[in-house]
């Protein structure tokens, strides 16, 4: 099932690795981000005195640093570290061991300890402690037009009817026999992009019987996922997975990456000072169509709405159920586009950093202003659907920080999966959770 946006950087694909290596033994905020292939190079590891990696304001942090070439024990004293503030500003710096820290305010630590091997290779390894996590306010508040806004453009896109194509795919797995399945593509906003997914449903289920879930994801270009829509009808929904950008589905490899290296390149910042132009604005709206679309299946059973996503899926997940009352439940996975203007607090953003840095090391103002009514901090606030989160502490694409200012401010009944040791990632278990999660909100 194919829910995890960002292909991972080499580091990342380490961690993956060693986790699963490591994934019966305590963990001890074992962290290890080796650059060169596990088994040709040292691993550097950092843990802290408490496994969970927890901690009251001006409590001390312990972080010791160790480095292994195989069962052979490394000196350390000479890798360099440096703590931060979660990789905003540097705290303090040095060599060796143990380092330790504190913060008179919520937020998180960040320990990055870098080693240079002996063929000159370096080698960098994270390790991160939480303070007062669940404090942690959103660095602005929403504007004050916020919810006009987006009503205006709820209004507009109603006034585009819902035409839709639905073309039939054939199911190769004969188990799947019980299920049917279409490419569909449905109109949204005038000249804009349509919503454009794999829809799947059981057949012959009776009317107002299913619940619904859609599927939605992280950054990059791709096609739909027509296995991550099967699994949905597998468990009994209505299920549908739509890709980010409103294109085509099932084209040659060759088609995706041409439109990244061409017109979607640069998405993530496009438009991002002005909030009619900025490119998630867009995105957003079409998550509203494509509930419009589930919700006027007469399968739908007139109560359940679900979304989950990852990353740029997260970020989607948390602005659908703020969005959109509709939505009963949101499973969102190491969430981007939290709390863009978090330099305004002095602390670091999340993916996608739409807020550009001027010549001058200022902020660009329109940017910060425009990022504030596609911020998912401001549609957490107005989430009433149950939630579900997943963060990474020592995640450098979608900092701890950025993720909890958006998880303490859901009003409704809402749970976080703490990984002190994961960087940016969507791992089995998460994915199991969340769908654990989904069947029990639906009572199966």
């Amino acid at each position: 099932m194919e829910i995890f946006p960002f292909a991972p950087v080499p580091e990342i694909a380490t961690i993956a690795l060693l986790m699963t290596i490591f994934r019966t033994a305590p963990l001890f905020l074992l962290i290890s981000l080796v650059v060169a292939p596990l088994s040709a190079a040292p691993v550097v590891t950092i843990t802290t005195d408490r496994p969970d990696a927890l901690y009251a304001e001006n409590e001390t942090v312990t972080f010791t640093i160790k480095a292994q070439d195989g069962t052979t024990a490394l000196d350390a004293s000479t890798i360099a570290w440096t703590l931060s503030l979660d990789g905003y500003e540097t705290l303090s710096s040095g060599k060796g061991g143990p380092v330790t820290g504190s913060l008179d305010r919520p937020g998180f630590l960040l320990l990055t300890a870098n080693y240079t091997g002996a063929d000159g290779k370096v080698i960098t390894a994270y390790g991160a402690a939480g303070i007062s996590p669940t404090a942690i306010p959103p660095s602005m508040p929403a504007p004050d037009d916020f919810d006009d806004f987006w009503a205006a453009q709820k209004k507009a896109l109603a006034a585009v009817p819902m035409t839709f194509t639905a073309e039939p795919h054939p199911l190769a797995a004969a188990s799947d026999a019980g299920l049917e399945a279409a490419d569909l593509t449905i109109a949204c906003e005038k000249n804009g992009p349509p919503v454009s997914g794999y829809f799947a449903k059981p057949k012959e289920a009776a009317p107002k019987s299913l619940p619904a879930v859609l599927w939605v994801h992280g950054a990059g270009v791709r096609s739909a996922s027509l296995p991550t829509a099967l699994g949905g009808a597998r468990d009994g929904f209505l299920s549908m997975d739509i890709n980010a950008h409103g294109i085509p589905n099932g084209k040659p490899e060759a088609f995706y990456k041409a439109l990244t290296e061409g017109e979607l390149k640069t998405y993530r910042f496009d438009g991002n000072t002005d909030r009619e132009k900025i490119y998630f604005r867009g995105m957003i709206v079409r998550l509203v169509r494509a509930i419009d679309f589930l919700t006027s299946q007469p399968e739908w059973d007139g109560k359940t709405v679900a979304v989950i996503g990852h990353s740029q899926g997260g970020l989607q997940a948390l602005v659908a159920g703020g969005l959109d009352e509709r939505v009963t439940f949101i499973g969102s996975g190491v969430p981007a586009g939290c709390d863009h203007t978090g330099m305004k607090a002095n602390r670091i953003a999340g993916w996608p950093k739409i807020v550009t840095r001027l010549a001058d090391g200022s902020y660009d103002p329109a940017a910060i202003e425009a990022s504030r009514y596609i911020d998912a901090v401001n549609f957490a606030a107005r989430c009433k659907a149950e939630a579900i989160v997943s963060v990474g502490f020592i995640d450098r694409t979608c900092p701890p920080t950025s993720v909890y200012a958006a998880y303490n401010v859901l009003p409704g009944k809402k749970s976080i999966l703490n990984y002190p040791s994961m960087g940016h990632a969507s791992t089995d278990e998460i994915r199991l959770k969340f769908r654990q999660a989904l069947l029990k909100h639906v009572g199966k």
